[in-house]
């Protein structure tokens, strides 16, 4: 019995979807509702939409029938939606939005326009400071969507080898040997060794060698490559190591005194001034890292082009990055 009454329950929903699905609720009908909510009348919102009076009572009246209810409490020529109306024409209002963004999208992107850019950001530069630079795309008005990612060292160029991302800024060090990338240097990297004042290594005496540097662990941001190898910067072979997912907890991982390593000025000197962490000289001083950005060269659309362009501006990119 019990089974029984699950099936004709399950009917019932199904009679209801099938229902549901067979309204005739267009764009155009919400349209109609919209124009009659605002302008008070059908006369009115005829006019609005020129077209004649009799058309848009047709509309809305085959509208309440296919719905079995009154959508207005009509007083002479005035139309006021009721309860129910006022129901569907909110929520239809919304999709009214939907779809007007959804046109004015695929006449940008029909126009070189992407509908997403996927931009990564290494690391090493806080992705704050790209704030501004989207501030300014926003202003266009154009309908690109932006999508914003952090990645580590390698994972900046295996994130365009693999498709991630259409363009990445601070990607470290050589770009691999892969087709369809294209990329230009923006600056270097002169990162600052630093240590917890407690730290055991924040008493040796002179530069640091490396010997010494391998009985420590090191505190590391594991590299986000997928299909690349990974790489690795300042530490040694068979050297135990701390994981972090962020520069900002590698930072406080140091200053916590789990492990030494390296950080960018924007990050190391405000701690270094406050005495959270003292900078130490090395016997075999590490070289600077150079920087760039890069980007997938087999279609440039306009969104891609206006951030190569902006990223071309000296000033941007002393913005971006600055203490690094």
């Amino acid at each position: 019995m019990l089974g029984v009454e699950f099936i004709q329950k399950k009917r019932i929903i199904l009679d209801k979807s099938f229902n549901f699905i067979h309204m005739r609720i267009s764009l155009e009908l919400l349209q109609i509702l919209d124009a009659i909510d605002r302008h008070g009348s059908f006369t009115a919102a005829a006019a609005a939409l020129h077209r004649v009076p009799s058309a848009l009572s047709h509309a809305v009246s085959k509208l309440e029938d296919d719905l079995d209810l009154r959508l207005f409490d009509r007083q002479g020529r005035k139309a006021t939606l009721n309860e129910a109306g006022r129901t569907l024409l909110d929520d239809g209002r919304q999709l009214l939005r939907a779809a007007g963004e959804l046109e004015r999208r695929v006449q940008r992107i029909a126009k070189g326009w992407e509908a997403e850019l996927r931009i990564a950001v290494d690391a090493i530069i806080p992705i704050e400071r790209l704030f501004p630079l989207l501030e300014r795309f926003y202003a266009t008005a154009c309908s690109t969507r932006i999508r914003l990612a952090a990645e580590v060292l390698g994972g900046s160029w295996d994130a365009l080898a693999t498709g991630r991302a259409d363009l990445v800024i601070g990607a470290p060090g050589d770009m691999p040997a892969r087709s369809g990338i294209s990329s230009r240097k923006i600056g270097r990297s002169q990162l600052v060794f630093v240590v917890a004042p407690n730290h055991p290594l924040a008493a040796h005496p002179g530069p640091i060698p490396a010997s010494e540097l391998h009985r420590h662990r090191a505190v590391v941001i594991a590299d986000t490559s997928q299909e690349l190898t990974a790489r690795t910067i300042g530490l040694l072979d068979g050297q135990d190591s701390l994981r972090v997912p962020d520069m900002q907890s590698k930072a406080k991982a140091q200053i916590a005194s789990l492990g030494i390593g390296s950080l960018p000025h924007w990050l190391a000197d405000p701690e270094i001034a406050a005495g959270r962490l003292l900078p130490l000289e090395l016997a075999e001083p590490r070289p600077a890292l150079d920087l760039s950005i890069a980007w997938r060269n087999r279609q440039v659309g306009k969104g891609l082009a206006w951030f190569l362009e902006a990223l071309a501006d000296p000033a941007v990119i002393a913005t971006v990055t600055r203490g690094i």
